[in-house]
Order: structure tokens, then C-alpha cells, then sequence
């Protein structure tokens, strides 16, 4: 008896299959390879634009006495150095990160300048830790889930870094 099934009908996976038989599914996948590939090519410009965004504006903040909220958090950690001198360096300093995302100019030294600002942030941890938790370890003040935020903040930057030699989303394998 000869087996009339070629090898890449064997290697069909069952959703492949259904896929056949099912219009409406075919149409749906169409739509989310649609989707994926928009993804794919506009994610990374996005989150690099939204993280500038964010480091831009805390940074601003800082320029302004009273207006951000982590303004005491910073003066109660960093109390070694003079606050006047401090916050508005520290200000600058996440505008410029802000700027280097948003442009998407100076990658490497912008993301370098956002790793060297990030350990400082989770400072208050050690420093004042009545500050960042209700009940240790996960009670958290809004100062702590501020700081527990920069999570996602280093992660996407870590993504971003991946793609300073040009690397790219690719929707499909």
C-alpha cells in the first residue's frame, strides 16, 4: 500500500489545519498577523518615545520646588549632598535621558546615563525603608511602588539597548 501524504501535509500543525477548514479563523489570523506586524514595527519607536516622555517630565518636576511628589523621597535619601545642588542635577540630568529617548539621538550615552541614574533610585530601599514599605517585604507606599515601577522602566530600556546595532522586532520566526 502506498502512502498517498506528502511530508509538509504530515508536518501541518492542528492549527494549520483548522485554519484551512475555518474561514472566519483564517480571517482572524490574517488580522493578527496584521496586527503583530504593526506591533512589530512601531512598538520599539513607541516605547522609546513614551520612556523619554516620562524621564523628560519626573525630570522637570524636579525643576520645580513642590511639585514632584518624589521630592522628598530624593531629599531624605540623598541627604549627604546639599538638595539645592542635587535636585536640579538630578532634574538635567533625567531631562537629558528624557531628551536622548525621545530624539532618539545619543542612544548609547543616553542609556548609559539612564543605568547610572537607576541604582539611586532604589537607594531609599536601604536608605529609608520606612519610606517604601506599609509592612516589608510587600506592602508597598506609593513612594514604593514608584520606585518598584522602575522595573519596567530598566526592562525597556534593556529592550532598547538590544537594538542600538540595529536590531529589530521581527513579527514571524
Amino acid at each position: 500500500m502506498v502512502n498517498n501524504t506528502s511530508s509538509t501535509q504530515r508536518k501541518l500543525t492542528l492549527e494549520d489545519r483548522l485554519l484551512q477548514r475555518l474561514p472566519f479563523a483564517a480571517q482572524i489570523d490574517a488580522l493578527d498577523q496584521r496586527v503583530t506586524a504593526w506591533m512589530a514595527r512601531y512598538g520599539l519607536v513607541m516605547m522609546r518615545i513614551a520612556l523619554g516622555v516620562i524621564f523628560f517630565w519626573f525630570g522637570a518636576l524636579k525643576l520645580f520646588p513642590g511639585l514632584s511628589p518624589a521630592e522628598d523621597l530624593v531629599r531624605n535619601t540623598i541627604f549627604f549632598i546639599d538638595p539645592n545642588i542635587f535636585q536640579p542635577l538630578l532634574a538635567v540630568w533625567e531631562m537629558a535621558i528624557g531628551l536622548g529617548l525621545i530624539t532618539g539621538m545619543f542612544m548609547r550615552v543616553t542609556l548609559l546615563l539612564l543605568f547610572l541614574q537607576m541604582p539611586g533610585t532604589a537607594l531609599p530601599i536601604i536608605i529609608t525603608p520606612e519610606a517604601v514599605f506599609t509592612m516589608f517585604p510587600f506592602g508597598l507606599t506609593i513612594e514604593g511602588q514608584y520606585i518598584v515601577k522602575n522595573l519596567a522602566l530598566i526592562t525597556a530600556a534593556i529592550v532598547l539597548g538590544s537594538t542600538v546595532r540595529g536590531g529589530r522586532i521581527v513579527p514571524q520566526p
